[in-house]
């Protein structure tokens, strides 16, 4: 392949110049994040071959990605810091690609539980690797442009894992081809989504390194020294990432237990909802990038302190009644609320995504993206999903699924309205940057 080089000038180039290498690393974040949250559409049809309950499905669904991400997503960071960004990215697609097909053959929990894992690990550690890359891509003031075309791909990605594995497993359930040999529909969709992210993370080989932006102390300085300039952040590390960790605790919750809620409590089957929740995701996704972005830059722009946070403060309030979808009335309400949920949670995201890029030194932005989604894949997908579970069950059981879920949801997006706005009130003044 022809290779592509990212660049890296001294003065600031014109944005187009930079969409085609985004471009890729969107891709590469709309496949992986398929993967991930491809599961979701097909766990009730697992469920009941394999025999599990809810718990186990929180376990496969929540746990398996929560323990990798604290175990493997700060060494990831560390090494997004001090090694090639594009050879790693790419080795990590191969991981989660792999952890789609072997969803496919799992025979028992424990495999199930593994093939997961690697997907949670390849997906969650790229995202680090993609926004540390993209920050290099271009200048502070461009950079919520830059996160918004990255973030399209991740939110495309999860449109994917409802829209793509809901429309595969319909067609599998109509008429299996013979390829699948007689596979479970929900087996053979993950065959196939393997073979579709093979085809979408080799563009990544076309990519270079770029040089890096805004080093202060240098990519290899001593670990001590890089623990120093982050405990000297904590007034503002602390806070944002409370807020962005409730805010994926809400998100999680949602994605995983949307699915079953519109089966049980709407009397919807997956292949109905299938079409219309991925578009409704990937709406809810792209109005949200946009709106954070040209949101991100528009606060820096302000000059205020912590006006760059602006915008995910804002956000977070309007998530905290979206949280109550679960228990709608009708399913139009359902699709408005889940829908504007996933648009807060899109744009609290990708300001928090801009905050650490430009807020943070280049040295520090991998362990601390890193140290993010490990907080984020302990608290959001390993207590998440069962706190929803455990909730229900203190509801009356299972029955009451809708209701749990929306008293989590409701309950950690006030406070990730109370963190949000720690964090803008504590933000550093300005970016340590090196001239451009």
């Amino acid at each position: 392949m022809t290779s592509i080089t990212l660049p890296a000038p001294r003065s600031v180039a014109p944005f187009r110049h930079r969409i085609l290498a985004l471009f890729i690393l969107a891709l590469a974040m709309a496949s992986g994040f398929t993967m991930m949250g491809s599961f979701s559409m097909v766990q009730e049809g697992a469920k009941a071959e394999m025999g599990l309950s809810d718990y186990a499905l929180s376990l496969v669904q929540g746990v398996s990605a929560a323990v990798p991400l604290v175990v493997f997503s700060v060494p990831i960071g560390i090494l997004v810091d001090r090694r090639n960004r594009v050879r790693l990215l790419f080795l990590l697609g191969l991981i989660w690609t792999v952890g789609t097909l072997l969803t496919a053959f799992a025979q028992s929990l424990q495999v199930l539980f593994l093939a997961r894992m690697m997907a949670g690990i390849g997906t969650t550690g790229a995202l680090t690797a993609a926004l540390s890359l993209t920050a290099d891509l271009c200048a502070p003031e461009q950079r919520g442009r830059a996160m918004l075309v990255v973030t399209l791909g991740k939110c495309l990605g999860q449109a994917g894992a409802f829209a793509v594995a809901g429309w595969l497993l319909g067609v599998l359930l109509q008429a299996p081809p013979a390829f699948t040999h007689g596979l479970a529909p929900w087996r053979g969709t993950h065959v196939l989504l393997a073979v579709i992210s093979l085809c979408l993370i080799l563009p990544l080989l076309t990519l270079r390194e770029p040089a890096r932006r805004e080093v202060e102390a240098g990519i290899h300085a001593p670990f001590a020294i890089v623990v120093g300039e982050l405990w000297a952040r904590r007034g503002f590390l602390i806070p944002l990432f409370i807020g962005q960790v409730s805010v994926v605790m809400a998100d999680a919750a949602a994605s995983i237990w949307a699915s079953p809620v519109l089966s049980r409590s709407y009397g919807l089957a997956p292949e109905v909802f299938a079409g219309w929740m991925g578009a409704l995701i990937f709406s809810a996704g792209l109005a949200g990038s946009i709106l954070g972005g040209f949101a991100a830059d528009l606060g820096q722009r302000t000059g205020r302190r912590g006006g760059l946070l602006a915008g995910a403060v804002l956000a977070a309030v309007a998530g905290v009644p979206a949280a109550l979808f679960p228990i709608a009335p009708n399913v139009p309400l359902f699709a408005a609320a889940v829908g504007l949920l996933m648009l807060c949670g899109t744009i609290t995201g990708l300001i928090t995504s801009v905050a650490l890029t430009v807020l943070i030194p280049n040295e520090l932005r991998g362990l601390c993206i890193g140290a993010f989604i490990a907080l984020a894949g302990l608290v959001g997908f390993g207590v998440s999903p069962s706190l929803v579970a455990w909730v229900s069950d203190l509801l009356g059981g299972e029955a009451h699924l809708g209701e749990g879920l929306a008293i989590v949801g409701t309950g950690v997006g006030v406070i990730s309205v109370i963190a949000f706005a720690q964090a803008m009130r504590r933000a550093p003044l300005s970016a340590m940057q090196e001239p451009i």
